[in-house]
Order: C-alpha cells, then sequence, then structure tokens
C-alpha cells in the first residue's frame, strides 16, 4: 500500500497524556505541526456561541472536525519535510462509535483516503501529568475509556500503533525524531 502523505506522523492517544506540550517541544524543534481539530472546533464555536459543540451537537462537531483534519492533511502534505498531526482522521472512527453517531462510514472512508505514515505515536493515559483545561473537561476517567476505542480505529485502519514512552518531554521528543529520521 502506497501512503501518500509518508511525511506526515499522527500523534494521538488519551486525553492529558502530554500531546500538546510535545507537539510545542516538536515545533520549536523545527518540525511543522498541525493543529488539533477538536480544540480549534470548540474556540470557534463557542466564541460565536455555536450549536456544533460536542455537548450540543456531537454529529455537526464531528463533521467540523472532519472537514480541519483533512484541510490539515492537505495543507501539511503539500509542503515538504515531515510533520506531526495533532490527532489524525482515524480519531474520528473512534469518536464516531464513542458518541455512537449515527452516520459514520464517511469517516472511515476519509481514513483509508487520507493517508499518513504507516507508524502513528501514541500518547497512552498517563494520571501523573494528566489536568483538565479550558477544552478539556471529560476527566481522567474519559481519557481512559477512550484510549482503547483510538487504538482499535487506528489498527482497523493500516496503521502501526507505537506507545511513547512514560517519560520527561526531551526524551519522548528523541524517542518521534529517532522513528521519524528512519522512516
Amino acid at each position: 500500500m502506497t501512503y501518500a502523505g509518508e511525511c506526515l506522523f499522527v500523534l494521538t492517544g488519551a486525553p492529558g497524556a502530554g500531546k500538546t506540550t510535545l507537539l510545542k517541544a516538536a515545533a520549536a524543534h523545527g518540525i511543522r505541526v498541525g493543529r488539533e481539530a477538536a480544540r480549534a472546533v470548540i474556540q470557534v464555536q463557542s466564541a460565536v456561541d455555536g450549536p456544533a459543540l460536542q455537548w450540543r451537537d456531537a454529529a455537526r462537531f464531528a463533521e467540523l472536525m472532519l472537514d480541519r483534519d483533512i484541510q490539515t492533511h492537505e495543507t501539511l502534505r503539500a509542503s515538504k519535510g515531515p510533520a506531526l498531526c495533532d490527532r489524525g482522521i482515524p480519531d474520528l472512527v473512534a469518536y464516531g462509535r464513542i458518541m455512537k453517531l449515527s452516520e459514520t462510514d464517511h469517516f472511515t472512508r476519509a481514513a483509508w483516503l487520507y493517508r499518513y505514515n504507516r507508524k502513528a505515536f501514541f500518547a497512552p493515559p498517563w494520571r501523573e501529568i494528566y489536568a483538565d483545561d479550558e477544552e478539556r473537561t471529560e476527566g481522567w476517567e474519559h481519557a481512559q475509556r477512550i484510549y482503547g476505542p483510538l487504538r482499535d480505529a487506528y489498527e482497523e485502519t493500516g496503521y502501526e500503533v507505537v506507545e511513547l514512552p512514560l517519560a520527561p518531554v526531551a526524551e519522548r521528543l528523541r524517542f518521534i525524531l529517532d522513528i521519524v529520521a528512519h522512516a
């Protein structure tokens, strides 16, 4: 199978597992980083008191995330060098299942159409660093509960899950950069 996005790597996993901090470190190291769709949608919809928020209309929220994820994929794929995507389209496959959305087949089709590098980086739940914030309000139990369905969605759509070590940011970044350099 050919992966059109061979230089695009996904960093996904449990909420509050250090992804944002790690992506900031990667950006400071010169790696291009795609913004997380869910946070972007929440920020915009909250600012305009819009209907497409997870707690108002999960299906609309998912559609806006899909659109943003595709835009991010296309933008990052069009430029040279490796990039890290803050979550990826297969996350929506898991989201649709978790939220019991009625129409989700197009998430799976999109996951097969818009490909990333076959190695997907996963940040496992990590209680010691977990914290809620303005957009992450679901809690520690939710972070643990969704990790398995996320892994399943990536494996079902042809990705090799590479779990990050529970280690300081610099060590996690070295781990990722080593794999990216040899991919």
